[in-house]
């Protein structure tokens, strides 16, 4: 199920790219679109429940949402102003910011092997922005880490309401992102053909469903076997971009995906590894 909603999920930063609408047109129907059919997700999930669903999520499930509308309109905004590489690199340290996070608002105890990763991974990001410099693409770069902060900073406050299917939230936050784009300039019937059909395949097909079945993976199978998985996004999203459009990574990019995604993937396989020994003991 992850695997499959990973694939689904891969050509997302390649659409983007491709979309010719202005930013708060594309942010417009993304999550207009993807709001909507999440919603009918829940619809069929909880039928007469539905609208309790929202009421249910409290507090921590409009933190969320906030979290959601800030980190969007910061995503889809690096992805037009950075290289699709490295965007999606910073976004792949994710969970080492919410470790980082969890440790200074949750005080939770952090492995000295995270702690390695942390800083090795802000060390890749750092190289990143080295190569952006020459290249104008630095402002790119820091939306794609405010991005990841607030990814992070949704995990954490996820975490610290676990007892609540947080999915209205998600789609809170999405149809939220609508109004405010609007209202910056947002021309959703000035959208010439082709981009629709592309924003109709991103916003009603790829991110509701890739983002309902990672939802619902980490109850078959262990986070970090699902972090793994998702790793492969990483390494997929920038291949499309670079096979259609040409687009190749900075040499420093590569070399700090290599760090960041080596980092990432031996922690995981670590963590991986605790899990399965605890379990047998």
């Amino acid at each position: 199920m992850t695997l499959t909603a990973v694939l689904i999920l891969s050509p997302d930063a390649l659409l983007v790219r491709l979309i010719q609408a202005d930013l708060w047109t594309l942010l417009f129907w993304r999550c207009l679109l993807t709001g909507m059919m999440m919603s009918l997700f829940l619809a069929i999930r909880y039928r007469q429940r539905f609208l309790h669903s929202f009421y249910a999520i409290g507090k921590t499930g409009l933190l969320s949402a906030v979290t959601i509308i800030i980190g969007s309109l910061l995503f889809v905004s690096s992805l037009k102003h950075t290289a699709a590489a490295n965007a999606l690199i910073i976004l792949a340290a994710t969970p080492i910011i919410s470790s980082l996070l969890s440790w200074i608002f949750l005080r939770e105890k952090i492995p000295r092997r995270t702690w390695l990763s942390i800083f090795t991974c802000f060390g890749g990001i750092l190289l990143i922005f080295s190569g952006s410099l020459q290249k104008g693409l630095l402002p790119g770069d820091l939306m794609a880490l405010g991005a990841t902060a607030m990814w992070g900073s949704n995990l954490v406050i996820i975490r610290s309401g676990k007892a609540v299917n947080m999915i209205p939230a998600n789609v809170l936050g999405n149809l939220c992102v609508v109004p405010i784009v609007y209202f910056l300039g947002a021309q959703p019937l000035l959208v010439a053909s082709v981009d629709a059909g592309l924003l109709l395949l991103l916003g009603g097909v790829i991110l509701p469903v890739s983002f309902a079945m990672i939802t619902l993976s980490p109850r078959y199978l262990q986070a970090p076997e699902v972090s793994l998985i998702l790793l492969i996004e990483t390494i997929l999203g920038p291949i499309w971009v670079w096979l259609v459009l040409e687009e190749v990574p900075h040499s420093r990019t590569l070399i700090a995906g290599l760090l960041i995604l080596g980092t990432l993937l031996t922690h995981t396989l670590f963590s991986l590894r605790q899990l399965q020994t605890g379990a047998q003991n």
